[in-house]
């Protein structure tokens, strides 16, 4: 990535600062792979995270996670349902990655050495699909578990 992109990148990232980018979605089978190989998870009540730390390619954002959002047809059956949680899942992540309390996962600066990778997976152990209301504290609870290994 050039400096160009690298700056026009953060100009974009700066204007809108409440999206979620389609630099910020995982969708590399490779890492994907490796995330689930090699990734830690932590569970929360209706949500499990699956992150891990790799390598960043010349062609990814610098000191910007890539997310992926996973909602199993046997967990949810109706895919009007499955996109609904998927759809919860984002805004709640997209709303949280604003915080200042989560500001460290989103420097886009190039100090970072490692892209970190993030799979947000829903367990659905409730009867019925949780609201926003429930989705944005869950989310920002198991961010937190990924922020002292960042510092490492």
């Amino acid at each position: 990535m050039t400096d160009e992109n690298k700056l026009l990148l953060h100009v974009l990232n700066k204007l809108h600062v409440h999206t979620l980018r389609k630099h910020e979605i995982l969708r590399k089978k490779q890492q994907i792979s490796l995330l689930f190989r090699d990734g830690k998870s932590v569970r929360g009540d209706f949500l499990k995270i699956v992150y891990v730390f790799l390598d960043p390619e010349s062609n990814s954002a610098p000191g910007c996670p890539v997310i992926l959002f996973a909602v199993s047809k046997k967990t949810v059956p109706s895919s009007v349902h499955r996109n609904r949680v998927k759809r919860m899942m984002k805004e709640a992540y997209r709303l949280e990655k604003t915080s200042e309390e989560h500001k460290v996962f989103f420097s886009h600066e190039e100090s970072t050495a490692r892209l970190l990778c993030i799979a947000f997976l829903y367990t659905g152990r409730r009867k019925t699909i949780p609201g926003l209301e429930d989705f944005r504290p869950e989310v920002k609870r198991l961010l937190q578990h990924i922020t002292p290994f960042l510092k490492e």
